[in-house]
């Protein structure tokens, strides 16, 4: 990429305004095409959680980066981005799950991330809502939470990205065209509007997958982390059924965001009732004080989801000038600045760490022809 190089980002939630920031200090010349606000979609929709996951060394590598990076941007966020490092609490309900600690503490502070396996006594005086009796967890005091839509619009208005509100219906070598007829010349394009992606490469491997959220009233249990159970990535990783798992987030409101679920096949909007109320029995499993609890809003979201759950993430093999920026799944506001990281790395052969694992297209399908673009 050369300096005044033309881009055109697709897509203003978190991973799109995080391109298109980078790009911008880069040199580029930079516009998103937004069909809705900024952060509209999938972005308002998630938790606006900040977690190191560590399923494949791969996502490992892609979320401890991004959050050593979102460290560094914290300064520079506004007030109403509500960062806070709450840090995370990972549950163990039973021996099972405790077993498993080990091996994530050992995972993580591989990678420098901080991590102290507790017992059930420790985790029951660290957290005391939790119900007494589970076999322990794993404290990692360096994630965080951010309110994502604000905090994707200051990196859109601090690298003085242009904002277009129109749809895109086609990108062709060296132009956007729009909906409303007109063209965007662009040295090169980034896609990253999510399952809107599979209207210009219908080709690309992305399942549309629906979660729930709830958010409580204020005077919710007190609970210091975010909570997560152990079992969650198998809730998460699940092919096929529809899934619970216990994700609890506490907001600095003294209220409580409650997840998650997963289901495949479902696009609409509408609240499924019945996973609704499961994920809320799951939840206070392990709350027992959230049946007092009142609801005060539910919503649902769309995750773009890949096969692998990894994003995809740098140029098509037969369009150089195309990049995928998508497939986050529930990890999009995590991975957004290190996404942008590896972008550049891909146009600039900017040095990342994140350069050692393959992100790009070519590890699922190898390399073909996308003839839709």
């Amino acid at each position: 990429m050369t300096r005044g190089a033309v881009a055109v980002v697709v897509g203003g939630g978190m991973v799109g305004a995080a391109c298109a920031d980078a790009l911008a200090r880069a040199g580029a010349r930079v516009t998103v095409v937004e069909e809705r606000c900024v952060g509209a979609g999938a972005t308002a929709a998630g938790m606006g959680h900040l977690v190191v996951m560590d399923d494949s060394p791969a996502q490992l590598a892609l979320t401890s980066r991004s959050l050593e990076l979102w460290a560094e941007l914290a300064s520079e966020l506004p007030v109403r981005a509500e960062y806070r490092r709450c840090g995370t609490a990972w549950v163990a309900s039973d021996d099972a799950d405790a077993a498993a600690v080990t091996a994530k503490q050992a995972a993580y502070q591989a990678v420098g991330r901080r991590a102290t396996a507790v017992d059930g006594p420790e985790l029951g005086r660290t957290e005391p809502a939790l119900r007494p009796g589970l076999a322990g967890g794993l404290l990692v005091p360096d994630d965080a939470v951010v309110y994502a839509p604000v905090a994707a619009q200051f990196l859109l208005e601090r690298a003085g990205v242009t904002v277009v509100r129109d749809a895109v219906v086609a990108v062709d070598p060296g132009k956007v065209r729009l909906a409303s007829g007109g063209t965007l010349p662009a040295d090169f394009t980034v896609l990253a509007a999510g399952m809107g992606a599979l209207a210009l490469l219908p080709d690309l491997p992305l399942r549309a997958r629906k979660g729930h959220l709830l958010i409580t009233e204020r005077g919710a249990p007190q609970v210091r982390h975010q909570l997560v159970e152990l079992g969650y990535l198998r809730s998460a990783h699940g092919s096929e059924e529809d899934s619970v798992a216990f994700n609890v987030q506490p907001r600095p409101t003294g209220q409580l965001l409650i997840g998650s679920s997963r289901q495949f096949g479902q696009t609409g909007p509408d609240v499924e009732w019945p996973l609704l109320q499961r994920m809320l029995r799951r939840a206070a499993a392990f709350l027992p004080a959230l049946t007092k609890a009142s609801a005060l809003r539910v919503w649902t979201g769309q995750r773009c989801a890949t096969p692998d759950h990894l994003p995809l993430i740098g140029p098509l093999p037969d369009r150089p000038d195309l990049l995928l920026a998508v497939g986050h799944e529930g990890l999009g506001i995590t991975t957004a600045l290190g996404t942008a990281e590896l972008l550049l790395h891909h146009l600039t052969g900017r040095v990342t760490p994140l350069a050692a694992h393959d992100f790009t297209t070519a590890r699922l399908t190898g390399p073909r022809e996308h003839a839709h673009a």
